[in-house]
This record gives structure tokens, C-alpha cells and sequence, in this order.
């Protein structure tokens, strides 16, 4: 390009009085100048074209790379310097010139990740475009800076620009914001982000270091009834206790930590929220060092607090995992913990309790029974059994009492006392119960009428509370009994005693009306319960079931037990002044049967007569005739 000699000073543009930039021609004919606006003359420059690099350009060039604050360097194809800025080694602590022919892989510490090295090789054999990293480098005097490193392809020529970026000021605040996320306000303890953080970390890592002991431990732990020192004291005295906790819990895993065998690694106290706190113990050395730590954490808190003029006393509840770190997940690892604190809880608190598979199965299977209730019902997965009630006289079934079995798909057919506590709890019992009473009463009327000549068999059924609280019971019977035709004579409710002693309101006046409808009501287990034989008189009951562990008493002619033989004859002859018949559970053998009769018992059920059986076994019965008393 040639150049044009004017005089004067230049103006705004940079350019002197009366000077013109040089213009270009576009393709479509029109001259612009170069800073982009239409000019009157057109200048050819298709001869300047080879001389645009001109020693004066490069000059400049030159003066701007070495006048720049921002931190330069020349690269060539294979990383090495040609030319450094005095920036750049201000930056590093070093003089210019002895950066030329170093490697920039080295001065800007590149090479330590693979993924960082690969990208910055593909940038110098010009098949990337740019690579941008942040790296931490530090100086021959030990200072350390936080750099963004940017490396690019120049243009025409096999040459790279490194250039370097003092970023120190923005990690250090990025820094100090990352610990106010990360930790907890009032206990300055790490939160539960930074804690899960460590967490997935030490299980990663564990995966695939060999070093340790590619095991971890965890205690996590509650304040027993820290609700009330909030609740009491206020929410200040309460952060205060927490701080305080806190410190001590700190104090713990130091402790532990010195007594290790790696002293310096693996220690994280956090606050998860509330009242709850946990201890990580990476390269754990098995249940022992867990166990001593969490005693530790005990020990701690039972020592009295002071605080603002208030003494506390406080405890915690603390579940203890410990296991390899191979196969285990963050989510896995805090929900054996988190069950195992229910544990500690449930088994009185001010405790800690280790981690039991066994009892973690048998929940699993609660759980998994609990949630899966209500459909079974919808699904049929429910059938009756029936156990004959013998009349001890002559030895001829009187009736049956039908006993419910899930037949489940997963863990086989199942006894009332696998599902019947969680029904209640969960209030499947509503639908599950009003299910095996229409069942029951079909039944029942089924057998009525394929034997019209002889004795109808009763059918009893067992009843919980809850049925009585949170359904029509009433409603339900006297609707079933109705579609079913059976005659409410023919069916007896049984609730166990604990259930119906002391009742009062509506469920006092639903069996009222249901023995006023001609349902007969039988107390179960009678003898374990209450035993409020003042309010037996008040009550609409027809039987007494006496609970089998009287029985029991029975078992031996050679070494009886007189005092449940006393205690049988008193209940019977008490049962018996009132207008009731007894029941006795559990009768095994010929001489317990014989020696009930004998104290006056009506009716027996037990292994004697039969087990429990489908109802085409109740049937074959009947349709025999035969007795089924030995």
C-alpha cells in the first residue's frame, strides 16, 4: 500500500488536515474508505496488495504486543515461545526473553488435565478454533494466581496466540460466595449441599483409588426434643444450642481423627437442617471406629450447656452406617441412615444403633406390603380359611371362625399377622375387613343351604376398631346380610378386648345395634386385655374367647398349672352368671379338651379339631356328618 505524505496534526480520526484514508474498491463497484464510509475518490489498490506486511505494520504490531497489559505469547506448531509480552512475565515472575523456546504446556500448567491437553493440541495443530481454561498457577517467589488461559490459531499462519488473564479477584469472591452457599449461617458448619457434595466425591473416589480402605462411615443424628427449648426458650437460645452442639461435634471428630490411621483425611461435620447433624468418616476401618465415635458424640452432649444464663441439658439419637463404598450410593448410604436414626428413636433415644440388614429387610417387606394393600383386595389376591368351634359336650362343630390369607405374589401366602397391623395402620382394614365379611356371610348361607336338615354352622369374623371409627359398620352388616340371605343369628362379630372395654359413644352404640339386630358379639383374647369386668356387665357381648396362653396352663396332666385352672373356672363361672358361653383358643390335645369340659368351657378351637381349611373341607364335613371331636 503506498503511503500518502501530508502535514499537520492529526484530527479525532487520527488522520492530519486534509488527509484521506486509503479506499478499497468492493466487488460491486462502489469505494468506501476504510472505516466504512462512502469517498469521492477511488484509490486502486490491487498493486499495494503483496506489501501490506510492511516493516512499519510490523512495527506497530510489534509496540502493541509488547505495550499490552493483557499477558501475550507467540506459540508455534509445537507449543513453544517466540515471543513473550512484558505482561506475561510480569504475570509469571520472569524476565520476557527467558520465556522464548519455553513450552507454554509447562508455564501455564496445561498438561495436568488430559482433557484440557488434548483440546490444546488440536487449538496448535489447527484443528480447533480456541480453547479457554481457568488454572491456578504459581510464581518462582510461591504466590499463587488464578489465571484464565485462552489460546487461538492466528490466521494465515501456523502460529498461536496464548494469552493470559489475571482472574484472582473474581475466584476469590466467587470463593467467598461458594462458602456462604455451602455453609450453614448459624453453625458455620458445611449444609447439606456441600455435605452430599463430599459425599458423591468420597464414594467416587473410593470407587477407583486403592490406597485406602474403599470403605465409609456416616452418623447421622437428631437433638431429642429440641423443639421444645424453641418452643420454650425462643428461637436465639435455640441457635445458640445449636452453634454450641455444633462445636462439640466438631471437637468429636477431631479427636477421632488423631486416633486414626489417617489422621489428616475423611472428617466432615455438617448440619443437614433443623436439629440434624452428620458426621462423614471417609476410609472408614469398619463398625468399631463408627461405634466409638458415635459414643463419643454422646458422651459430648450429655454434658450440660450454658447459655445466656440458661442451663440445658440435652441428648441426640444417632443411626450408624458403615460399609464398603463400592456398590453404595449417596441416595442408598443417607436412607440406611436415616432408617437407622427411626431405630434409634423408636428404641427409646439418647441412643445410638448400628445399621442391621436383617431389620432393614423386614421393614423393606412392611413397606412393600403396606403400599401394595389396598389393590391386592381390588385384584382377589385375598381368600378365607375356616376353623371349625367344637362344643366341648358332644364334640360337634357349632360353627366356623374365617381367617383371612393373602396369597401374595411375591412372598407366598401370608398369615393375618403379616398384613393385619399394617391395614390398620395405613386403613386398608376398611375395605379389606368389609371384603372378608361378605365373603364370610356368603359363605355361610352357601353351606345353609346345601344342608337344609341339619345344624346351620355360625360363621365368625373378626372386626378391628377402626372398622367401627371410619365406616358404617352397622350399615355394612345389615346390607350384607341382606344380599347375602343369611340370618344374623347365624354370624358373630369378634373384637378383641382391648378394643371393646371402655368403649363409649359410637362404638358402644354400634354394637348395641348390631346385638339388637341379632348378631351375636364375642369379645377376643379375653384375659390379655383390660379385663374391666365391671363394664363387662354393659356391654351387648354374647361370648367370651378366652385367650390361649390360659390354655397353655393345661398342657401337661403330669405338671399342671392350678393357678390357670383356678383362673379358667373363674372366668367361666363369672361368664356364665352374666349369660355368656366361653370360647377356649388354642386347645391341642385330648386333655386339655376334657379338663375345659369339665371346668364348664362351651366351645374349644385348636389344632385338635382341625387347622384352618378351605371351605370345601368345612363342606366335606357336613356332608359326612362325622364329629370332628376325638
Amino acid at each position: 500500500m503506498r503511503e500518502r505524505a501530508v502535514s499537520g496534526h492529526p484530527d479525532s480520526t487520527g488522520r492530519a488536515p486534509g488527509a484521506t484514508l486509503p479506499s478499497v474498491t468492493e466487488r460491486d463497484g462502489t469505494t468506501k474508505e476504510s472505516g466504512g464510509r462512502p469517498c469521492a475518490r477511488t484509490v486502486h489498490c490491487t498493486d499495494t496488495a503483496p506489501r501490506e506486511r510492511t516493516a512499519a505494520s510490523l512495527g506497530d504490531y510489534r509496540t502493541a504486543f509488547h505495550s499490552a497489559h493483557l499477558a501475550m505469547a507467540l506459540l508455534d506448531r509445537d507449543g513453544l515461545v517466540l515471543a513473550a509480552n512484558p505482561a506475561l512475565g510480569e504475570l509469571l515472575g520472569a524476565d520476557p526473553d527467558d520465556l522464548v523456546d519455553a513450552t507454554a504446556a509447562d508455564l501455564t500448567d496445561l498438561g495436568a488435565d488430559p482433557r484440557v491437553w488434548s483440546a490444546y493440541r488440536e487449538v496448535l495443530c489447527g484443528r480447533g478454533e480456541r480453547l479457554r481454561c481457568t488454572r491456578r498457577l504459581t510464581r518462582p517467589d510461591g504466590h499463587s494466581r488464578w489465571v484464565e488461559v485462552t489460546v487461538e490459531p492466528l490466521a494465515g499462519a501456523e502460529r498461536a496466540l496464548l494469552s493470559v488473564v489475571d482472574i484472582s479477584d473474581r475466584q476469590d469472591l466467587l470463593a467467598r460466595l461458594r462458602h456462604l452457599q455451602m455453609h450453614d449461617s448459624v453453625t458455620r458448619l458445611p449444609n447439606r449441599a456441600l455435605f452430599f457434595e463430599r459425599l458423591s466425591a468420597a464414594l467416587e473416589a473410593a470407587a477407583f483409588e486403592s490406597a485406602g480402605t474403599g470403605r465409609i462411615g456416616l452418623c447421622y443424628l437428631d437433638l431429642d426434643g429440641f423443639k421444645a427449648v424453641n418452643d420454650t426458650l425462643g428461637h436465639r437460645v435455640g441457635d445458640r444450642l445449636l452453634s454450641a452442639v455444633a462445636q462439640r461435634l466438631t471437637h468429636c471428630a477431631d479427636a477421632a481423627a488423631e486416633r486414626g490411621t489417617n489422621p489428616g483425611r475423611g472428617r466432615l461435620v455438617a448440619r443437614l437442617g433443623g436439629d440434624e447433624f452428620a458426621l462423614l468418616v471417609e476410609d472408614s476401618t469398619g463398625t468399631d471406629q463408627l461405634a466409638e465415635l458415635a459414643q463419643c458424640v454422646l458422651d459430648a452432649l450429655q454434658r450440660p450447656f450454658d447459655l445466656a444464663g440458661q442451663r440445658l441439658s440435652v441428648s441426640a439419637s444417632i443411626g450408624v452406617v458403615e460399609r464398603a463404598a463400592a456398590g453404595t450410593t449417596a441416595t442408598g448410604l443417607m436412607q440406611a441412615a436415616d432408617t437407622t436414626l427411626f431405630w434409634a428413636k423408636e428404641d427409646g433415644k439418647a441412643r445410638w444403633t448400628l445399621f442391621d440388614p436383617e431389620r432393614n429387610a423386614h421393614r423393606m417387606t412392611r413397606q412393600a406390603l403396606s403400599s401394595t394393600l389396598r389393590p391386592a383386595v381390588d385384584r382377589g389376591e385375598f381368600m378365607l380359611e375356616y376353623q371349625p368351634l367344637v362344643g366341648l359336650d358332644d364334640g360337634r362343630a357349632q360353627g366356623v371362625e374365617a381367617l383371612v390369607r393373602w396369597r401374595h405374589p411375591q412372598f407366598g401366602t401370608l398369615s393375618p399377622n403379616r398384613f393385619i397391623a399394617l391395614a390398620e395402620e395405613n386403613g386398608a382394614i376398611v375395605e379389606l375387613g368389609r371384603w372378608v365379611l361378605a365373603r364370610a356371610c356368603h359363605q355361610a348361607r352357601a353351606w345353609q343351604l346345601a344342608h337344609p336338615g341339619g345344624q346351620p354352622l355360625f360363621v365368625s369374623v373378626n372386626v378391628a376398631v377402626r372398622q367401627v371409627w371410619d365406616s358404617d359398620l352397622v350399615a355394612d352388616v345389615a346390607g350384607i346380610l341382606a344380599e347375602s340371605g343369611l340370618p344374623a343369628r347365624l354370624l358373630q362379630l369378634e373384637l378383641t378386648e382391648s378394643a371393646v372395654m371402655g368403649s363409649a359413644g359410637r362404638p358402644l352404640q354400634a354394637l348395641q345395634a348390631l346385638s339388637d339386630m341379632g348378631v351375636r358379639i364375642a369379645i377376643d383374647d379375653f384375659g390379655t386385655g383390660y379385663s374391666n369386668l365391671a363394664y363387662l356387665s354393659r356391654l351387648p357381648v354374647s361370648v367370651l374367647k378366652l385367650d390361649g396362653s390360659f390354655v397353655h396352663g393345661f398342657r401337661s396332666p403330669e405338671h399342671p398349672n392350678p393357678a390357670d385352672e383356678m383362673i379358667v373356672e373363674a372366668l367361666v363361672a363369672l361368664a356364665h352368671r352374666l349369660g355368656l358361653t366361653v370360647t377356649a383358643e388354642c386347645v391341642e390335645s385330648a386333655e386339655q379338651a376334657e379338663r375345659l369340659r369339665r371346668i364348664g368351657c362351651d366351645t374349644g378351637q385348636g389344632w385338635l379339631y382341625s387347622r384352618p381349611v378351605a371351605p370345601d373341607r368345612v363342606a366335606e364335613l357336613l356332608d359326612a356328618g362325622r364329629r370332628t371331636g376325638r
